[in-house]
């Protein structure tokens, strides 16, 4: 890897690396100090839930949920820093306001933790931008994010009651929309133009005074 290349690498991990290593400090809190924090979830459509859209995704349940969360946001997240750097703050951002904002207006009376709508906004984004800008890299990582994280598509419906499908489904809607609105932005499909040669197909320009030509003529005498 080039150091260019490296350099570019390390700067795209270190948002998502920063929200993980948030995560794993507020978790160690909670169990160093026997504390739950969970109460600053979302609670929807409470003024009091309202500071959840914030808190929430720097908030889990156990360890399991924790690990399952923090893995995509490194993958998903570095990726879209890599790829899509021009937008990617403003993408990163939104996903997690838009899908925190909806979670509150729509979802059911519970406690919402967890960074899963974050990481389903991400999953919808890369999934999707790569195919909409026809830019055959980008949509080779829309393929990657099928084939690693496809599966991710059930958690939207309600199928786990346990489970805050909401924000998962919101997540998704956000990266969805965002794919759409930011799509004239950032990496476009690559175009390729060919250079011809005007000269091949032009006739060759005549001379004003093309070269004389000389004709020889030959006499033969015979006696009759």
């Amino acid at each position: 890897m080039e150091k260019k290349e490296k350099n570019q690498f390390i700067a795209a991990l270190f948002l998502p690396s920063v929200l993980v290593f948030t995560m794993f400090i507020v978790f160690l809190i909670e169990i160093i100090f026997n504390v739950s924090f969970n109460s600053y979830g979302i609670y929807p459509r409470k003024v009091s839930g309202l500071i959840g859209i914030i808190l929430a995704p720097f908030l889990h349940g156990d360890f399991s949920h924790l690990l399952n969360n923090s893995i995509p946001i490194l993958i998903l997240g570095s990726s879209l820093f890599y790829f899509y750097k021009e937008i990617a703050l403003k993408v990163f951002l939104w996903v997690f306001i838009m899908g925190g904002i909806w979670t509150w207006m729509s979802a059911r009376e519970a406690t919402h933790i967890g960074a899963s709508g974050v990481v389903y906004g991400l999953f919808s984004f890369l999934l999707i931008s790569g195919f909409i800008r026809r830019n055959m890299q980008l949509i080779s990582i829309s393929f990657f994010v099928v084939f690693v994280y496809g599966s991710m598509v059930w958690g939207i419906f309600p199928i786990k009651v346990e489970i805050s499908y909401e924000s998962h489904f919101w997540g998704f809607i956000a990266g969805a929309i965002l794919s759409v609105y930011y799509r004239k932005q950032g990496p476009q499909k690559k175009e390729y133009h060919w250079e011809e040669d005007d000269n091949d197909d032009e006739p060759p320009t005549p001379t004003e005074n093309p070269p004389s030509q000389e004709i020889t003529y030959h006499y033969v005498y015979k006696e009759k």
